[in-house]
């Protein structure tokens, strides 16, 4: 779906969606379990990924009629073996989670996904299974879906590096939990994108399960069960998603008004982040946590040096922001940004550049020249990544003239509404098949 974004003046108030970190480790957080409901969900192509693979290992989930609440059915701690492979589809935070859970299985497990999800790096899970003493193998032996797990993987002690993926670390905990030993996790080096395992510590502690930071990396004792207190578990606001929002406001609020960005109450989730970003850059954001809404309205930005080794997903936002401010915005300790659904760092380098922008890429940072860049609007590539196709748009508020966006439609994965919600803000919005 080609998407045109017309410049644009914008205000008003809207809802982020709900946090999809939050939700993926909710649901299988429910799915070790017996019963949990969890409420305020984001249901999108990524998480509905991960319900399939709990359903796939025994559990349910059933939907309410509005997506506000899942019913989850667990299924107890111990994954039936699928009766089939399980199709990740394009959710990375899938592929990784049910990997570790699939290995708990008295049998094998078979995942795969799409032509982007099997191209991203799986091999140090991988081994580290392997060291718990499971089987684990990538089919074309290279470390990418399709990957083959199993063997009633026990507990133990596991070294693994931290600076490919945050989400191995994830994985391990979540199972860890379950079996009879736990897990103690060495990382052999720094830990990159940190923030998502402490959004894992918090969802675990509010499932009823200890895990905890550790001198050599972290553990989780075994023998543990998931069970949230009331039997109910609310995801909060997404600030990866409100980034775009936030955006948007900055650098396109009409005259005299703002954009107040409902459901935005404080959590773990490192993404907050962009708030600093944005007053760093000169925004004016008021913050009222105990409500839950930011309010912004129109600034003149300037550029500034982010480091987003622990605020990966920003990297396209502030690429955007920084195409708009004036001088230059550095974006620095990106190069694990490279392994998302797309390289986004050359990604948000080359649409830029479509667009008018002067930008610099090197392996481990992003320049955007913003004084040197005119934005013009120009028909430009969402490389099927959500995070790449509402980036863009916030570009498009302010280029001249009409920015076309192909690939739009893959906003489902994490933000289904958001073209409706830029639309309901007053973007000049064209869908078209």
């Amino acid at each position: 779906m080609d998407v045109t974004i017309s410049q644009s003046r914008v205000e008003g108030r809207v809802r982020a969606p709900p946090s999809k970190s939050y939700t993926h480790r909710a649901i299988l957080a429910a799915g070790y379990g017996d019963e949990a409901v969890v409420t305020d969900p984001l249901v999108s192509a990524d998480t509905r990924a991960t319900m399939r693979a709990v359903e796939a290992f025994g559990g349910s989930v059933d939907r309410a009629g509005d997506d506000s609440r899942l019913d989850v059915s667990g299924f107890g701690g111990r994954p039936d073996v699928p009766d089939d492979v399980v199709d990740c589809a394009n959710s990375g935070t899938t592929t990784r989670l049910v990997t570790a859970c699939g290995a708990l299985a008295d049998g094998l497990c078979v995942f795969t996904g799409d032509d982007s999800l099997r191209s991203r790096p799986q091999g140090p899970l991988l081994d580290a299974i392997g060291q718990l003493g499971g089987r684990a193998e990538s089919t074309r032996g290279n470390g990418q879906a399709p990957l083959v797990v199993g063997g009633d993987t026990g507990g133990g002690r596991v070294s693994i590096p931290g600076d490919v993926s945050s989400q191995y670390i994830t994985a391990l905990l979540m199972a860890g939990a379950v079996t009879d030993e736990g897990i103690e996790i060495d990382l052999e080096t720094e830990l990159k994108s940190a923030p998502y395992v402490d959004i894992t510590v918090e969802v675990l502690r509010d499932f009823g399960v200890d895990a905890e930071r550790t001198a050599e990396g972290f553990a989780v004792p075994g023998g543990q069960s998931y069970d949230p207190v009331g039997g109910e578990y609310a995801v909060p606001g997404d600030f990866s998603s409100m980034s775009y929002l936030l955006a948007a406001g900055a650098v396109a609020a009409a005259d005299g008004t703002s954009v107040v960005v409902e459901g935005a109450r404080p959590s773990a989730q490192g993404d907050s982040a962009i708030v600093e970003i944005l007053e760093s850059m000169g925004a004016s954001i008021d913050w009222d946590r105990e409500a839950g809404e930011i309010t912004v309205p129109r600034a003149s930005l300037s550029g500034t040096t982010v480091d987003v080794g622990d605020t990966p997903d920003l990297l396209p936002t502030i690429a955007a922001l920084g195409a708009i401010a004036d001088g230059d915005t550095t974006i620095e300790n990106c190069e694990h940004v490279r392994y998302k659904e797309t390289d986004r760092v050359s990604a948000m380098a080359e649409e830029l550049a479509k667009l008018g922008a002067s930008v610099t890429e090197d392996r481990d940072r992003l320049t955007v020249h913003g004084g040197e860049s005119d934005l013009v609007g120009a028909r430009v590539d969402g490389r099927a990544d959500h995070r790449i196709v509402m980036s863009l748009a916030v570009a498009g508020l302010v280029a001249d003239g009409e920015t076309v966006i192909e690939g739009g439609e893959h906003v489902d994965v994490s933000f289904p509404d958001f073209f409706d919600a830029m639309a309901s803000l007053g973007v000049d919005v064209e869908r078209s098949e």
